[in-house]
């Protein structure tokens, strides 16, 4: 019913940056919180940011200061701009987003998601 549909990753240098874009679509009534999670190899997934459909924000503090999260009501889309990259910031990073459908129980959703390196 909902698909979500990131865009953006790829290898970068440290200190580089990237952003990374996460678009919703289906049948969608309303959407309330996104965010952003990542996930490097043998540790588990965690969230980055965070953002509600008013604006309200949240980071990891680890991003914090580095990372900006945005989003675009009107066209479904939650960005994430990554700056001062840092090797450890290397993960597949994951969209997510809690959808109101048209007929059908609200629900979070995932996207396929993307992978960032950071390397030299």
């Amino acid at each position: 019913q909902v698909q979500l549909v990131e865009s953006g990753g790829g290898l970068v240098q440290p200190g580089g940056s990237l952003r990374l874009s996460c678009a919703a679509s289906g049948s969608i009534f309303s959407i309330y919180a996104m965010g952003w999670y990542r996930q490097a190899p043998g540790k588990p997934r965690e969230l980055v940011a965070a953002i509600t459909r008013g604006g309200r924000k949240n980071y990891v503090d680890s991003v914090k200061g580095r990372f900006t999260i945005s989003r675009d009501n009107a066209k479904n889309t939650v960005y994430l701009q990554m700056n001062s990259l840092k090797p450890e910031d290397t993960a597949v990073y994951y969209c997510n987003a809690d959808v109101a459908v048209l007929v059908g129980p609200r629900d979070d959703y995932w996207g396929q998601g993307t992978q960032v390196t950071v390397s030299s």
